[in-house]
């Protein structure tokens, strides 16, 4: 194995000052090559993403590839193991996989409304571990945004008795229409504007359906990308099956809503306003809906990969590295590329956890755990990090703070560090700080609407109160601008993102990934040997979760 670069094996001592003094802890950092973090990083990168890991899907021979070259690294760092025995690192994800083969149309009980063509107008599904789910003239009631917030003031489901019903809601949240920043974020996303969210709450209400409406601009992505994907769905497996959750969930067109609001003399465009307003009302749209869902399942575990250095004085005391290791496997069926090598995304971010975690083991010990963790089954649904912080090796209350990394800069040294999440948590301060140093600047993702923050796995883990920072590099060239970023990022959208186009390249250029990792380190090492507890900043939804968890920490 390559050991790490001279000049950053030099910095071992310097980059891990004593956490009394953290003001000292910076100007070290001025001198180090900001290019050579760990040379070691495009070998795990070229290998992870290699046609011999067949797009490391989960319960795959890509999955089995991928395990075994991970704790092989573990093992040979010395990085200890959470399981008992200590003879592997991983953490055992139970999941489901649930294959609609047959979805009606929407049928409704007024003869004057067609049917909803699936695919056409409606995606659905049932979240039911249930061969067959027959929703049967369900009420239909357009419950505004579908959301309730009390922090905001706000409760679309106040005064309404949603059981046996199916309840139509908005996709975003009233901040992305209102143009007022006051308004929960302004046009920045909250969780509570996630489709998932919808989902979640509908249940909660006990409704028995629950119906997204797609708008390109507030959804972030065309009515193709709902329509257009796999009907395949994973899950978490679940001794209730899940019968907690409504019997139907899905998404219907604007053009299919505008239907429905017709005829109760309205549009969709005036709903839209008119759940807006602080005094709305659900309505309830006078028919009811039939659909028929018959399902496949199959069981199967595929495991998180967790390992983790003990710290010297509080070792229930944790920074959390993360990253996911899972891609989209193959297509069976394509003649040209059937596999989906996921280089950039996302085993950009599974070698750049690899190289901090060789770097972190070459170091003293720190005061403080610092824990690495590789999940599975990002890419259907978030799932691995979903278990991991409902089963937590070390307690959540004690988690200092995590950074996530999914999809790192593969195009040069970029003066930009983009924080996704912008203005979340103080985990922000302690990266500005490093970033400066490195003559960069800290900027917000540029489409905060898109709510980028709640599609990554650091997103489970914030749900726990856990301060998470989701930062990568950005498109400001150092040497080419702006525009050749913003070119690069683009082409990558348009031609390789989840498509067997991402593929390794030899000529990227990882100068930028060097960068990014040394901030991802001095920030968790800065943590790893303080008694700082960094929180969420007031106002975010996470604060409350933060400050409950706070008797734990004493």
């Amino acid at each position: 194995m390559k050991k790490l670069s001279v000049l950053a094996a030099s910095m071992l001592v310097v980059a891990c000052s004593p956490a009394s003094e953290p003001e000292s802890t910076a100007a070290p950092h001025v001198d180090v090559d900001p290019y050579s973090f760990n040379e070691n990083y495009r070998d795990y990168l070229q290998t992870l993403s290699s046609d011999a890991f067949e797009g490391r899907a989960p319960a795959s021979k890509g999955e089995q590839l991928t395990v075994e070259y991970v704790e092989e690294k573990f093992r040979s760092w010395g990085l200890k193991s959470f399981n008992p025995e200590g003879t592997d690192y991983q953490q055992q994800v139970p999941l489901v996989k649930m294959t609609p083969y047959s979805v009606s149309n929407f049928s409704f009980s007024n003869s004057d409304l067609s049917e909803f063509v699936y695919k056409q107008d409606m995606m659905a599904w049932s979240p039911r571990v249930q061969e067959e789910v027959n929703l049967e003239a369900s009420e239909l009631v357009f419950a505004g945004y579908g959301i309730v917030a009390p922090e905001f003031g706000w409760n679309d489901y106040e005064g309404l008795d949603v059981e046996g019903k199916t309840v139509v809601v908005l996709v975003n949240d009233p901040g992305y229409d209102s143009g007022d920043p006051e308004v929960f974020n302004g046009k920045a996303m909250t969780y509570y504007g996630r489709w998932t969210y919808k989902f979640e709450e509908a249940s909660r209400q006990g409704a028995a359906g629950v119906l997204v409406i797609h708008d390109t601009g507030p959804a972030g992505y065309g009515w193709g990308v709902v329509a257009g994907g796999s009907p395949v769905r994973f899950d978490l497996a679940r001794e209730n099956k899940n019968m907690d959750r409504t019997q139907i969930e899905g998404w219907i067109s604007s053009d299919a809503a505008d239907k429905l609001f017709a005829r109760v003399g309205s549009s969709y465009q005036a709903m839209r306003e008119q759940a807006q307003q602080p005094d709305f009302k659900a309505v309830p749209l006078e028919t009811a809906m039939s659909v028929n869902v018959k399902t496949d399942f199959e069981y199967l575990n595929s495991p998180n990969l967790i390992a983790y250095i003990e710290g010297s004085k509080a070792p229930e005391e944790h920074v959390i590295y993360m990253a996911h290791w899972d891609h989209l496997g193959m297509n069976p069926i394509a003649s040209d590329d059937p596999i989906y090598n996921g280089a950039q995304d996302n085993a950009t971010g599974t070698a750049g956890v690899l190289a901090l975690a060789e770097f972190f083991a070459s170091q003293p010990q720190p005061e403080r755990s610092i824990v690495f963790v590789l999940v599975t089954a990002e890419e259907r649904g978030l799932l691995g990090s979903q278990w991991y912080a409902n089963n937590p090796v070390l307690p959540l209350g004690k988690a200092v703070a995590g950074i996530n990394m999914d999809v790192l800069n593969v195009y040069g040294p970029m003066q930009d560090m983009v924080v996704v999440g912008h203005g979340n948590s103080e985990l922000e301060e302690y990266l500005a700080k490093y970033v400066e140093q490195q003559d960069r600047y800290v900027a917000p993702e540029p489409t905060p609407e898109a709510g980028s923050f709640y599609r990554s796995d650091h997103f489970n883990l914030a749900k726990k109160g856990v301060p998470m920072l989701y930062a990568k590099g950005g498109v400001d060239h150092f040497e080419k601008g702006k525009a050749y970023g913003q070119q690069q990022r683009a082409q990558y959208v348009q031609v390789a993102y989840h498509k067997p186009a991402d593929e390794f390249d030899p000529s990227w250029d990882l100068r930028g990934v060097q960068q990014d990792l040394w901030l991802f380190y001095w920030v968790g090492n800065e943590l790893a040997n303080s008694s700082d507890w960094p929180n969420w900043y007031n106002g975010n939804e996470f604060r409350g979760i933060r400050d409950e968890s706070a008797a734990e920490r004493q």
